[in-house]
């Protein structure tokens, strides 16, 4: 119920109300790079504040961490530290909160407008799963991976490709066959089927050391938060040349979105994993546990939506093509992150752990353009009647999350 003085927080469509408070990186005309905290449409200045005084104790020393260029101090101190900081920027600016620290409080706000959002952390690594059962179900006919009943199914990524959404995504050059399973000889060039992914990425806090695994519970604390991500796909070149698994149809471009939104402001939207058909295997003991299960999905509505140059030029709004949740997901970000420390992998804070594509079992979240357009042999069809097969040069994605839950306020990305 609470509510916030900053007026834009307290909006019914906004993603950032009080009860976020998600973390991000900015810079202003003249000023460094530093972090901040959204807050409707403006950005609490941590440096600013902690200029005019307004923490103390581990609040303050988070705030530290969190201010400087990358949230990587931050992250390594972990979701208690981040969790001090919170409440009390909750308390700051919250209706009923203290007037006598308003005035300080509001000179260090920033209006969001006025910033450019920068990437709020320097990955140290990063993992993309394929943890959609609907998603490989429909790519393999029906049945998925004999694996992924298993275990949740990985690659190690390519970290110095990530980047923040909102740039250019230039088409990459390989070797591939196309139309994809033709038989054809391969050839050198641009790709033809340039696709997107629509996921979820988490951001780990603290670290294990080497050899040192850790249980599907320990794994859920060293999740300090979550952004969107796009995982920019070449379907041709990935397709002619996994065998290991993919390099170059994946390694070109990662976009997240740029605001961490704690796994402590999801809280709220945590709910128990879908039930699994009865001709499944159980999930392996290092993987399960009694909280995992009864509130280790996230209710998190996703969607994608494109931006034909065509649709820019007459001034069109963009087309929803992808309306899926996150709650469909087969494995849990606590076991993707159990599952590659159980050989004993070290992970450590800042890395990066992609979720695979969010399908669901409706038709309209299949979560790519390969499970809409690859699998029926036909191309999609935009509102303004254009069609698209795979994605287009001058093509725009967007991609939309918000939790909801009733009682609760709704939270976005």
């Amino acid at each position: 119920a609470r509510r916030s003085w900053v007026a834009a927080a307290n909006a019914p469509d906004t993603d950032f109300p009080i009860q976020n408070l998600p973390f991000g990186v900015f810079r202003t005309a003249g000023a460094p790079i530093r972090g901040g905290v959204a807050i409707g449409d403006q950005i609490l200045d941590l440096s600013a504040a902690l200029g005019a005084g307004l923490f103390s104790d581990l609040a303050e020393h988070a705030a530290r961490a969190a201010s400087g260029r990358a949230l990587n101090p931050l992250l390594e101190l972990g979701g208690a530290a981040a969790s001090a900081l919170r409440h009390r920027i909750s308390d700051l600016l919250r209706r009923d909160g203290p007037s006598a620290e308003r005035a300080r409080v509001e000179a260090a706000l920033v209006p969001m407008a006025g910033a450019e959002l920068v990437c709020p952390f320097d990955v140290a690594d990063y993992t993309d799963y394929s943890c959609s059962i609907h998603h490989i179900g429909r790519l393999s006919g029906g049945r998925p991976w004999p694996a992924l009943q298993y275990l949740p199914v990985g690659y190690n990524g390519r970290r110095s490709s990530v980047r923040l959404g909102g740039g250019e995504v230039r088409r990459p050059n390989g070797q591939s066959v196309y139309p994809v399973g033709s038989g054809l000889a391969p050839t050198f060039g641009p790709e033809p089927a340039l696709d997107f992914e629509l996921e979820v990425g988490a951001v780990l806090g603290g670290s294990n050391a080497l050899g040192e695994p850790m249980d599907v519970d320990a794994a859920a604390e060293r999740l300090f938060g979550y952004c969107l991500l796009n995982d920019w796909s070449a379907r041709s070149i990935q397709m002619f040349e996994t065998a290991l698994g993919p390099l170059l149809g994946k390694s070109f471009h990662t976009s997240i979105s740029p605001w961490l939104v704690t796994d402590e402001a999801l809280a709220p939207f945590k709910v128990a994993l879908p039930p699994r058909a009865a001709d499944m295997p159980s999930v392996p003991a290092h993987l399960d546990s009694p909280a995992n299960r009864a509130q280790g999905a996230l209710d998190i509505a996703l969607e994608a939506y494109l931006l034909t140059p065509a649709m820019r030029q007459a001034g069109q709004a963009p087309d929803r093509v992808v309306n899926s949740n996150f709650k469909h997901m087969y494995w849990t970000f606590a076991q993707m992150v159990a599952h590659q420390a159980s050989n004993g992998c070290n992970l450590g804070p800042g890395d990066l752990v992609g979720s695979g594509t969010v399908s669901g079992p409706e038709d309209d979240a299949q979560a790519c353009l390969m499970e809409k357009t690859m699998m029926s042999g036909a191309p999609i069809t935009l509102a303004n009647g254009e069609t698209r097969m795979w994605l287009q040069d001058g093509d725009e994605v967007i991609l939309r999350g918000r939790a909801r839950r009733e009682g609760f306020v709704p939270i976005g990305f």
